[in-house]
């Protein structure tokens, strides 16, 4: 019987192990595989150029990735910028001020909003968003556009991250400890001081953990954001003009320009550029997070 045990209990730390080390290798391997598809681009033309120059035009081999870039950021940082305040207040407000009855409504509400499909988000973008972009946001700052733009496709991203952002935000504040509010009324605090100084503060690292994977999120959203930004391969600050994100370019072209030398190279490149920013960004905010819990 002890021998029987001993031997399940190995089994169970081998099976353990593997899937861990299978989670922890996923990453290097998806890495890995992106840039040898990508290499054959990188040795033709040199990483300081594709990074460096805004021409597309695959038929002369000339593959710039910076307005893709610039869109992809552009994009990500309006839903952000739309997103993170409606969140972080809505949160608040759900945990801190209102009734229970209405955190109980709220939530099942969040995760029908979060389990809705991208491509109906995209559909909603088209019925709403681009013709308010275009008839009334466009004609108050005396520009015309169609409403397929920049604007358009932040403002449908935000929708899209918001109930994935309020829902981590809403699990956070509720980790805070009620003795931790108590104390801080028991020291004279009004209920706004006992959520900016005690409730806030005690979930920081969940606040910037929410942000962070929200953005990541963001920035890799296709199929709702390629229906609305507009897709033409242009660099403007207006964020009235249409841009092109690098999610889009791959999803658009990907299986129907294959005819064109180092075109599959250049999506590949273009997926390692995807993956290895949203690394990043999850390592700055994962970076964040260390720095505020040292302290």
């Amino acid at each position: 019987m002890y021998l029987r045990r001993k031997i399940l209990s190995r089994m169970s730390d081998a099976w353990m192990l593997i899937t861990l080390a299978m989670i922890i290798l996923l990453p290097l391997i998806i890495g890995v595989a992106l840039y040898f598809r990508a290499s054959g681009l990188l040795q033709n033309t040199g990483l300081i150029h594709l990074l460096g120059t805004s021409e597309w035009l695959p038929h002369e081999k000339k593959f710039g990735f910076v307005p893709f870039i610039f869109s992809s950021l552009y994009v990500t940082t309006l839903a952000f910028a739309f997103s993170a305040p409606i969140s972080f207040f809505a949160a608040i407000y759900l945990t801190q001020f209102s009734h229970g009855r209405m955190l109980k409504i709220m939530q099942p509400v969040i995760d029908i909003l979060a389990g809705i499909p991208s491509v109906v988000y995209g559909v909603w973008g088209i019925l709403v968003i681009v013709p308010f972009v275009s008839k009334v946001v466009a004609p108050a700052f005396h520009f015309t556009t169609s409403g397929y733009s920049i604007l358009a496709g932040g403002m449908v991203l935000a929708v899209m991250c918001i109930p994935y952002m309020l829902n981590m935000l809403v699990e956070s504040f509720l980790t805070v400890p009620q003795g931790l509010k108590e104390a801080s009324f028991s020291l004279g605090a009004t209920a706004w001081e006992s959520v900016k100084h005690a409730v806030i503060r005690k979930s920081f690292p969940g606040i910037i953990s929410s942000f962070g994977l929200g953005m990541a999120k963001a920035f890799g959203e296709t199929l709702a954001v390629m229906m609305v930004v507009g897709n033409m391969v242009k660099l403007s600050l207006n964020p009235l003009e249409a841009g092109y994100p690098l999610p889009a370019l791959i999803a658009n072209n990907f299986g129907e320009m294959m005819s064109i030398p180092m075109y599959d190279s250049a999506l590949m490149f273009a997926a390692f550029l995807l993956f290895i920013i949203i690394m990043a960004i999850n390592l700055i905010f994962r970076y964040f997070i260390y720095k505020t819990q040292m302290r």
